[in-house]
């Protein structure tokens, strides 16, 4: 008898396995190729559908945002825009850091632009996250911080669906250390800023360092990223 040779098992024997076995893990790169190739709401996207994101299973940061603008629908980069700089200025990162997909992923609640509505872009489509969000999120398995920014994503993974934004930030430490709900880096809420200056005084100094503390994979907390977390002991409010 001829011993049989093995072989490493090829990409469509993954999928064959995870049609098969719902244990089996999913092939993240061909996820991400059906993903973008996705036209489910193309009939009520005014320019077309163009999945935009950002995601390896590396990555130990997950910004939760909630869908990309006109000019990110343009260049199909995320947040390669006026919110980006300011996010990433809040996270006292670099844009080399910020687009190395092994250290953040990006996932919007709302994969395409929505298009424009009477104060701003539209809100995210609701059939995107049911569609994609799970088998997004279950690719990244060594996640240590989740940036929740804007409120249909504070619904969507704090489950505060009735809470304001300033609610939402204002409670921070109740989430702290896995995940961090913030407000839109957009323009459009300088006034909110202006009118919240605990947040810039106390929250983002805090995120700086959590975000380094993350990328370094120091201080891994306890809990996974879409999960209420311990809240900080007296020590760390006072230093938050």
């Amino acid at each position: 008898m001829h011993a049989t040779a093995l072989r490493a098992p090829r990409p469509a024997d993954a999928a064959v396995a995870a049609a098969t076995d719902p244990t089996a893990p999913e092939d993240w790169q061909a996820l991400l190729r059906e993903v973008r190739a996705c036209t489910l709401c193309a009939a009520h996207l005014p320019l077309g559908p163009r999945p935009v994101l950002q995601l390896h299973p590396q990555a130990r940061i997950l910004i939760a945002s909630q869908a990309p603008g006109r000019k990110v629908h343009e260049s199909g980069v995320p947040f390669d825009d006026a919110s980006g700089d300011r996010l990433r200025d809040w996270m006292g990162i670099t844009r080399e850091q910020f687009y190395d997909a092994r250290r953040i992923a990006i996932v919007p609640m709302g994969l395409c632009y929505p298009g424009p509505g009477p104060h701003g872009d539209l809100p995210p489509r609701p059939e995107c996250a049911p569609k994609w969000r799970e088998r997004l999120l279950g690719q990244l398995k060594n996640l240590e911080l989740t940036l929740v920014i804007g409120q249909y994503a504070h619904a969507w993974h704090l489950g505060e669906r009735r809470v304001s934004v300033t609610d939402a930030v204002r409670g921070w430490r109740d989430h702290w250390p896995a995940l961090l709900p913030l407000p839109h880096p957009s323009g459009r809420n300088n006034i909110w800023l202006r009118r919240n200056p605990w947040f810039e005084a106390e929250l983002l100094p805090a995120l700086r360092r959590r975000v380094a503390q993350a990328l370094a994979g120091r201080d891994r907390p306890r809990r996974r990223a879409g999960r209420i977390a311990r809240a900080p002991s007296p020590g760390e409010r006072r230093h938050g």
